[in-house]
């Protein structure tokens, strides 16, 4: 590949509902040429298909008929954090708000996404195959990424252009084969085009030029992107993941004696985690053994009764901790082995 070339396609305009995207694009981008890549902001893609939902130009009636819109476009909620909403879509997209959006559009509508955005790009291909053009299209968002700053274009839908480039098997140059290395070449060209088009220039289309392979078939489509969730490592949202924690720790197993001695400070950690919990009369001293033993300051049965629940908050914060605990009884104690485990039970 010798190069790539990034240009704009100006002139589009306002986009409604049952314009021709492809009469646009042609009519405006006359000098497109086989095994260009189209890349076409989502939202022009669902104002010509519909993609609106009609809200009050402002007040709380507006904000109520957006949280309407965002529940209907929700599959599950993943995070929560302040008015903003991590959602996955029900496409299988991560993303805020459901990838609503209120820019670019007049105050008395929200845009939603595409309903299937990788048979809206096919349709856009064929209809420009029909005009004599080979060439692949791509339909872009703007989307946030977990841990990083700032916000990217990525690929929604594709057609005309194979979603990876699969490096796997390859040899370095240092002689070493890449075992993982699949470049998913539809978000980069996605966040290329996005350069050139911006955000309030009115510029809803790019293409990149010099891809090989760009229009020789349909290609797997931007779905191929979407993580599984059996090999999503991230796929619990937060409240998911702490349902699950609770869970776990509800049911809460002894487990036998990890193979190296627990680190103090992984076990400070814990007693500190639970030190306001406790019962006032619940007293736990770290023996020369190095175990914890817990016990009631008196040995009533209300006492016993709620040591047996702080003797289960100290495991599941030691267990959290990456330990393995086991408890044994002496008379009115309970002394709780401590141990580095293999793997955290939470």
């Amino acid at each position: 590949m010798d190069g790539l070339e990034v240009l704009p396609v100006r002139g589009i305009g306002d986009v409604t509902i049952g314009d021709d995207l492809a009469e646009l694009i042609t009519a405006n981008a006359p000098w497109l040429r086989d095994g260009d890549v189209l890349v076409v902001t989502s939202k022009i893609v669902s104002k010509a298909e519909g993609r609106l939902v009609e809200v009050p130009a402002d007040g709380p009636e507006r904000e109520a008929a957006r949280e309407r819109a965002l529940a209907a476009e929700t599959r599950r909620v993943v995070a929560r954090h302040g008015p903003t909403a991590i959602v996955q879509t029900h496409h299988g997209f991560v993303m805020a708000a459901a990838g609503i959006d209120a820019s670019n559009v007049d105050k008395t509508h929200l845009v939603l996404l595409p309903a299937d955005p990788d048979a809206s790009a096919r349709a856009l291909r064929d209809a420009l195959l029909e005009r004599g053009l080979r060439v692949g299209v791509i339909v872009s968002d703007t989307m946030g990424r977990a841990w990083r700053n700032g916000l990217t274009d990525v690929a929604l839908g594709a057609a005309g252009i194979e979603p990876f480039r699969d490096h796997r098997g390859e040899i370095d140059p240092y002689g070493n084969e890449l075992q993982l290395t699949q470049m998913a070449v539809i978000d980069e060209l996605a966040a290329a085009g996005e350069l050139v088009k911006g955000k309030c220039d009115q510029v809803p289309v790019a293409v990149v030029r010099g891809y090989p392979g760009a229009g020789t078939d349909q290609g797997a489509g931007a779905v191929a992107l979407l993580r599984d969730a059996a090999s999503d490592m991230f796929s619990l949202g937060t409240a998911e993941a702490r349902a699950a924690g609770l869970r776990d720790a509800a049911t809460l197993p002894d487990a036998p004696a990890g193979p190296a001695p627990a680190a103090p400070d992984a076990v400070a950690r814990a007693l500190a985690t639970v030190a306001g919990s406790l019962a006032e009369g619940t007293e736990v001293v770290t023996t020369a053994a190095g175990t914890l033993r817990c016990a009631p300051r008196r040995a009533t049965p209300d006492a016993l009764m709620r040591l047996g629940a702080d003797v289960h908050r100290l495991r599941a914060a030691l267990t959290a901790e990456g330990l393995s605990t086991v408890v044994t009884y002496e008379d009115t104690a309970a002394i709780v082995a401590v141990s580095a485990a293999r793997g955290m039970s939470l």
